[in-house]
């Protein structure tokens, strides 16, 4: 069930952050690469301070999580990701795609605030948070970075301009490099989940084989086999590409995924 119960701060900021998305997706392709990085670095500024308003509470009320504020911090964070590998490699040509997908992350904390977290939950909490939400984004970097260079891949092919703006091998590079990162976040996330879930989550909240467990064990198997296919294997192209979509679906599927269905379909405190 969709409830509008938002703060002030949280509704003025995720608005404007969505203007500034709309806005970028209409007029972007018109700024200068200076510009661009300017505009980029004020819509991070909007979405992060809505990220961070719709997790204080309202007065009497516990913080609230959900998928919406874990998909909207995710998005904030490979726009930060980009926004950053955009003073190194300004030619890339993918600056406002990613638009769309903002604007909608970042109005869903409004429509689907979350449920309140248990009165027992650790102060340490958000930190375990961030290093999940870190690692989310570095893998949708990895994705998006893997998209650009399958579609390099097939410009070489067919003998036609290369339109991503990067050299294929940096955009290899780059990839695996964010999957590497990712990859430690993810264990050290899982590590501190497994070994300090009850005084995270509260006595009778501790970590649970459920199917966001189950999900996210699936995930890392999957980067592990792919980290070791490309070091002891030479995995590259399709194959490499394939087994990183597969270990990012099953990480969508971990967390946003199980909160989706709980909170939306189930409409019952996870």
């Amino acid at each position: 069930m969709i409830v509008f119960s938002a703060t002030h701060f949280s509704l003025v900021w995720g608005l404007l952050a969505a203007l500034a998305y709309a806005l970028g997706a209409l007029f972007g392709g018109r700024l200068s690469a200076q510009q661009s990085r300017h505009y980029l670095w004020l819509i991070s500024l909007f979405h992060g301070l809505s990220v961070i308003a719709s997790l204080i509470p309202a007065e009497d009320d516990l913080p609230r999580f959900g998928f919406a504020a874990a998909l909207s911090a995710t998005t904030w964070l490979v726009l930060l990701v980009y926004t950053i590998e955009h003073h190194w490699f300004p030619q890339m040509q993918t600056r406002w795609l990613m638009s769309g997908v903002g604007a909608v992350a970042v109005i869903l904390p409004l429509l689907f605030p979350g449920y309140a977290l248990h009165s027992s939950s650790s102060p340490w909490l958000p930190f375990h948070w961030m290093l999940g939400m870190a690692s989310y984004a570095l893998f949708a970097a990895a994705v998006v970075h893997a998209s650009l260079m399958n579609r390099a891949e097939r410009q070489i092919r067919l003998g036609a301009i290369d339109t991503t703006g990067l050299p294929l091998l940096t955009l290899e590079r780059l990839t695996f490099r964010f999957v590497n990162i990712g990859f430690g976040l993810l264990t050290a996330t899982l590590l501190a989940g497994w070994l300090f879930g009850e005084q995270l989550y509260g006595p009778d909240k501790a970590l649970r084989f459920d199917h966001k467990t189950l999900f996210a064990i699936l995930a890392w198997l999957m980067f592990l086999i792919l980290i070791w296919g490309r070091r002891y294997r030479g995995w590259r192209g399709s194959l490499a590409v394939r087994t990183l979509y597969t270990g990012a679906l099953m990480l969508l599927l971990s967390y946003a995924g199980s909160r989706f269905v709980t909170e939306v379909f189930l409409n019952r405190t996870p």
